[in-house]
Parts: C-alpha cells; sequence; structure tokens
C-alpha cells in the first residue's frame, strides 16, 4: 500500500498528459488558418471576424469533445474493468464487497463532461454556421430569428446540427442515467450516431460521387473518434489504473490489460483512417498538380502527420505494453510514454482536419448548372446502356460496404489462423464460403449490379434479390460466429469483450424472437410487401440514407432467414426440421405470388424516381418493372431450393446421428427401452383377454 500511496503522490496531475494536446491543437490551427486564408473577410459577405475565428475554434471543440465523449462509453463498456472487490473487516473477519472500479467511474464521469461540453460546441455551431451563411454579424433583429427557424428546418446544414445537438444531450443524459452492462454497451453504440450528420454535411450534396463522399467521411471520422478520444481516455485514465489492489505489480498488469485491448482497436482505426483518407482525397484531389494547392498542401499535411502517428503508435505498442506486462514500466510512466506525443499529434492532425473542411477542394464540389434527370435523382449521370462487358467493367465504390467486407475477412483469416496454430482445424470449405459470400457483397454493392440497380427497377431487383438471397447462404455456411467463439479468449475481470457481446446478443430474448423460422419466414416475405407495395421505395431510392439502410435490410432479413433454416452458427433454439421446411415452402409460395403479382400490375413503383429517369435505353419504365417481377420470382427459386435441399440433409444427418444414438443405448441396457415397450402391450394384451373374459 505505500508502494501504491507513493507512486500516487509522485503521479504527475492529468494536465501533464493533456495540456500539451490542447498547446498543439491551438497553435496548429491557428497556423492552419492563417495559411488557408479562411480568416479573411468575405467580399460577399462578411460576418465580422468573431464568427470567422469562433466557428472552426467551435467545431475543433466540438470534434474533440464528441470523440472523447463516444470513446469513454466504449471503455466503459468493453475496455476498462467494471468492477473490483474490497475486502471489509467486521465483526472480526473479512467481508468481500463489490464496489465500481475507479476506471469505470472516471469513465462514465468523462463520458458526461465530455457530452455536455459537445452538446454546448453543437449548439454553438449550429448558430454560428447560421450567421457564416446569412454573411452578416450576429444580431438579434426579430426577422433573423426567423430565418434561423427557416435554416434549422429546411436546409440540410441546420437540420444536420440540429440533430447533432439532439444526439448529443441523449448521449450526455444516458451518460449520467445509466449504468448496467447492456445499458452502457447500447449508450456507446448510439453515440456513434453522432457521426453521421457529420457524415452529410462534409460533402456538397451536388459535388461529384457525393454519395462516396459521405461513406469516407463517415469511416474516417469513426476512425478518429475510436483513436483520438482513446488515447486521450488513456491519459485521463492512467491514475485509476494503478491502483485497482494493494501492490504495484498487479496495477501494472491492469494497465497493460487496458492497453493491449486499446491497442486493438486502435490498429483497426488506423488502418480505417488511411483507406478512408485516401477515397475522400481521391474525390477531392484529382490531378497530380492539385497537391500543390493550399488544399493539397494541408492535405498532405494531415497526412504526414497521421503516418507518423501510426508509425509511433506501433512502436509504443511493441515497447511499452511488453514492458509494462513485465514490470519494468509503472503505469503512469507507460501512459506518459503513450500518450504525450501521440495526443500532441492527433491534436494537430484534428486541427488540421477542422481547416481542411473550411477550405475549398481544388475539384469544385458544387453541383453543374444544368443537370440531367439521372443525376438530379441519383446524384450521378446516366451510365452508358449496358453491355456483356459493362457488367465487369462498371464500378462505383460504396466504400461502407467495402470496409465491410475488408474488416470481414481480416477478422475471419485471424480467427482462422488463430486456430490452426492452436492445433485445431477449421474448415478450408467455410472459409471458402466466406469469401466467396463477401465477394459477392463487393459486387453487389458496389460493382455494375448498383450502379444500374440506381437506374433500372430490373437491375435493381436483381440487386435486392442477390442481397437476400444468394450472399446470406454463403455468409451463414462459413459459421464466423461460431470461429469467433472458438477464437476469442474469454475474459474474467467482469468486462464484455467481443466473445462476450456475441454470447449475450445469441442468447438475448430479442435473438430468440428474430431467430424463429416463422418469424424470419414473416419478416423476410413481408419485406417485400413494405417496399414494393407502400410510399418506402422511393425514398429509399433517394435518400443516400434511406439506400444504405435498406441495403442493410434486405442482407440481414436474408441472413437470419438462412440462419433459421440451416444448422450453422448457434442460435437460441432450434426447431424441428419440419416447422422450418413449412416456413420455407410458404415463403416460397408468398414470393411466386408477389412475383406474378408485381408482372400483371400496370401501375409503376416510384413513379416519381425510374418514371423520370430520363434512360435513352433498356424500355419504358413499365415493361422494365415487368421483367424486374420476373427476376425476382426466377432468381428467388434456385437459392429456396438449394435451402430445402440443405434443411433435408440435415433432417436425414438428425435421424441418422439419433437411430446410431438410440443402438448404442440399446446395446448398453439390452435394448431396455423396446423390452419396456412391448411388456406395456403385453399388459394391455392381458386387460383385454380378461376383459373378454369376462
Amino acid at each position: 500500500m505505500a508502494i501504491e500511496t507513493a507512486q500516487r503522490e509522485s503521479a504527475p496531475p492529468v494536465t501533464r498528459f493533456i495540456l500539451p494536446g490542447i498547446l498543439a491543437m491551438a497553435l496548429t490551427f491557428v497556423v492552419a488558418v492563417l495559411f488557408a486564408g479562411i480568416a479573411v473577410p468575405s467580399l460577399l459577405g462578411d460576418p465580422g471576424p468573431f464568427v470567422r475565428w469562433a466557428l472552426p475554434a467551435t467545431r475543433a471543440i466540438h470534434h474533440t469533445s464528441m470523440a472523447l465523449a463516444v470513446a469513454a462509453l466504449i471503455f466503459a463498456a468493453a475496455i476498462v474493468p467494471r468492477a473490483r472487490k474490497a475486502k471489509r473487516a467486521g465483526a472480526g473477519e473479512a467481508e468481500d464487497q463489490t464496489h465500481d472500479h475507479p476506471a469505470f467511474i472516471r469513465s462514465m464521469n468523462i463520458a458526461a463532461g465530455a457530452g455536455v461540453v459537445w452538446t454546448l460546441a453543437a449548439a454553438g455551431v449550429l448558430m454560428l454556421t447560421f450567421w457564416d451563411l446569412a454573411g452578416t454579424p450576429i444580431n438579434l433583429r426579430p426577422e433573423y430569428s426567423v430565418a434561423m427557424l427557416d435554416y434549422i428546418m429546411g436546409i440540410t446544414t441546420g437540420r444536420a446540427w440540429a440533430w447533432m445537438v439532439v444526439i448529443a444531450a441523449i448521449t450526455t443524459s444516458l451518460a449520467l442515467a445509466v449504468r448496467s452492462k447492456t445499458g452502457v454497451g447500447l449508450s456507446a453504440a448510439f453515440s456513434m450516431f453522432g457521426i453521421i450528420p457529420l457524415a452529410f454535411i462534409g460533402h456538397a450534396a451536388g459535388g461529384d460521387d457525393h454519395f462516396a463522399a459521405v461513406n469516407s467521411i463517415g469511416l474516417h471520422l469513426l476512425a478518429v473518434v475510436l483513436w483520438f478520444g482513446g488515447i486521450m481516455m488513456l491519459g485521463l485514465l492512467a491514475p485509476t489504473l494503478g491502483g485497482e489492489a494493494p501492490g504495484r505489480q498487479r496495477g501494472q498488469l491492469l494497465a497493460g490489460v487496458v492497453l493491449k485491448r486499446f491497442s486493438a482497436v486502435a490498429t483497426g482505426a488506423v488502418f480505417l483512417m488511411i483507406g478512408s483518407g485516401v477515397a475522400s482525397a481521391v474525390i477531392r484531389v484529382t490531378e497530380v498538380g492539385q497537391l500543390f494547392s493550399t488544399y493539397g498542401f494541408l492535405l498532405m499535411g494531415k497526412v504526414l502527420l497521421t503516418l507518423m502517428l501510426g508509425a509511433l503508435g506501433l512502436m509504443h505498442r511493441r515497447r511499452v505494453i511488453p514492458k509494462l506486462l513485465a514490470g519494468d514500466y509503472s503505469t503512469l510512466k507507460a501512459a506518459w510514454s503513450v500518450v504525450v506525443g501521440e495526443v500532441v499529434i492527433m491534436a494537430a492532425v484534428m486541427s488540421l482536419a477542422t481547416v481542411l473542411g473550411r477550405t475549398a477542394p481544388p475539384t469544385s464540389d458544387e453541383a453543374p448548372p444544368v443537370m440531367s434527370p439521372a443525376r438530379a435523382l441519383t446524384g450521378y449521370d446516366l451510365p452508358e446502356a449496358p453491355s456483356m462487358s459493362s457488367w465487369f467493367t462498371v464500378w462505383r465504390m460504396d466504400w461502407i460496404w467495402v470496409a465491410v467486407c475488408l474488416f470481414g475477412l481480416a477478422f475471419y483469416l485471424w480467427a482462422f489462423i488463430t486456430l490452426r496454430r492452436r492445433g485445431d482445424k477449421p474448415s478450408f470449405l467455410r472459409l471458402a464460403s466466406w469469401i466467396v459470400g463477401l465477394v459477392a457483397l463487393f459486387y453487389v454493392t458496389s460493382g455494375a449490379v448498383a450502379v444500374y440497380g440506381k437506374v433500372q427497377f430490373s437491375t435493381h431487383m436483381i440487386d435486392h434479390m442477390s442481397l437476400t438471397m444468394i450472399v446470406p447462404i454463403f455468409l451463414v455456411l462459413g459459421m464466423p460466429v461460431t470461429l469467433l467463439l472458438q477464437a476469442l479468449a474469454p475474459r474474467t475481470d467482469g468486462t464484455r469483450g467481443p466473445r462476450e457481446w456475441i454470447n449475450y446478443i445469441i442468447h438475448s430474448r430479442y435473438s430468440k424472437v428474430i431467430t424463429h423460422p416463422i418469424f424470419a419466414a414473416v419478416n423476410f416475405a413481408g419485406s417485400i410487401v413494405v417496399f414494393y407495395f407502400s410510399p418506402v421505395l422511393e425514398p429509399a431510392m433517394v435518400y443516400h440514407a434511406g439506400h444504405e439502410l435498406m441495403n442493410l435490410h434486405f442482407l440481414l432479413t436474408g441472413y437470419l432467414f438462412a440462419l433459421s433454416l440451416i444448422d450453422a452458427d448457434p442460435v437460441p433454439k432450434r426447431y424441428p426440421y419440419p416447422i422450418r421446411l413449412v416456413a420455407l415452402l410458404a415463403t416460397v409460395a408468398f414470393h411466386a405470388f408477389v412475383g406474378v403479382a408485381l408482372m400483371s400490375t400496370t401501375q409503376l413503383l416510384a413513379p416519381d424516381y425510374f418514371g423520370n429517369m430520363g434512360r435513352t435505353w433498356g424500355g419504358s419504365a413499365i415493361a422494365d418493372q415487368e421483367l424486374g417481377a420476373g427476376y425476382m420470382w426466377a432468381i428467388g427459386e434456385v437459392p429456396t431450393l438449394v435451402l430445402a435441399i440443405m434443411v433435408a440433409v440435415s433432417w436425414l444427418s438428425q435421424d441418422n446421428k439419433d437411430t446410431k444414438r438410440y443402438d448404442r443405448k440399446a446395446d448398453r441396457d439390452g435394448d431396455a427401452e423396446l423390452e419396456a415397450y412391448n411388456q406395456m402391450f403385453e399388459r394391455y394384451k392381458k386387460i383385454d383377454e380378461k376383459d373378454t373374459r369376462g
């Protein structure tokens, strides 16, 4: 205890970890603003020096506090220990009591405090962006109050920042009120919704490849939140990680475990940040010469600092974690070694990113003065008429799904290799099935099917049926959940890591409902009715968020349907095979009925969208709709037949296993069950004979 007390007394205050970052952020911010010239008065409408300087500064505060709030909730949900046991003497004997761990308590307090700053900063940005767009200094005249309400209700930027205020306020309330494991985890997941408004206002709606820009910005912001917020959390939590129990070694071990867990998150964030940053940059910088513009110099500076940060983080993880676990480093020395340098560089990166957001890119992101109908509806010009080669040469990257595929492949390969090194023998066929599923998912979200599916109903139906009937079968057969559960080590400190969260979800009441074959079939069939016989289809095609949610819904619906039928990954309960076949056959019949109904209708679906596309190829919109209905009917039959065969094979295999089990039991007990069965009938026979004689 004396060692622990001395360590705390000699520990540097938290400000020594954070103050260098604040100074680096302020200095980089001022230099970048002056270099970019965004503080220079506008010739058309100038909001004044206060707004010109306060807006980017408030944005930087907003981004930093948001990252810290989200990271704090993630640390509380999955990284720091939840509780500790302390002994209290009473009545001459020791008694164990469980208390919240100081690191958990501080994480939740930081989440609440950062959430308050996040909310206020979001409100500040909302106000300042209005005056910046209005082009006039702040004043209290009544007409501007009405204009601000119109700005919040009718302008994309205003709505986005208003939603940001709401999300930040709810996150703050959750951080103050919620303490259960599930509640904290759900709060952490909800807090990441704050990324969505920022992604949508990070690129002009009329700019080239707007949807790809939104996706890349969203992924980039997610990486920043996880990395930058996590680094700040390490520094703020360092004093609480050394006092987990009397004795210095145990505190060092705890700090090493926390640092190791964050290192795994940071590694993924590094690759996500670099990949999404490159994707975002190539949209705005389309020529080499543009790298020497103001925007290009700021961009190169950000890239250089990011690479330095990644290299520094890798060096720290390889050097500090082993020494910390070996007892060569104290907790605070390890935190000082890891945090300070990374915080300083990351703070500079955040400042550059904030200034970049206010700097005009060399490639204009303004909409062209004259737009074709297809561009007005989809954000892209009408592609050329499809040919045999175009199905392999036409691509438009959907970076969210690209990231999903790459991370899905990386995690599966990691688990596969981990099991192989441990001496287990994971199935190569399941690995091949998983890879085929991911390749198919990548193609239907970024390939020609996705491109032409935005302008043609028939191709959209191919895309839909592939997402919901073909891709899920391969993914389910890969058995990713089983593989991860085998590869991930269980935790013993009361926290929920990936393995614990997977087990919790599998055995939850919600999982029991959605994996029931009847529910999965109704969900599968009902989704068709909702999307194609209600007004949902048109906004799902027009709006980017709606389109991504539609793709996600199709994929999850098909995955749950296949999972409820195929004996693959664990589910709360496996239902009898007759129920599965009934659900499958009912779905097939309903699917055929919907296909015939769509083929025979003369009413155009989403008429304001597909009817105004201005296609010069592919037939009329109503003829194309009939063709799409035929595709829907035809494409669904083959996967359904495959699923039926799989269920039948599983049923036969289970019967064979049951027969062998009964035979082994009969060999052990002399077929006692059959003998008892025969004796029962013998008794019935004697009773019948006695009744007959009587």
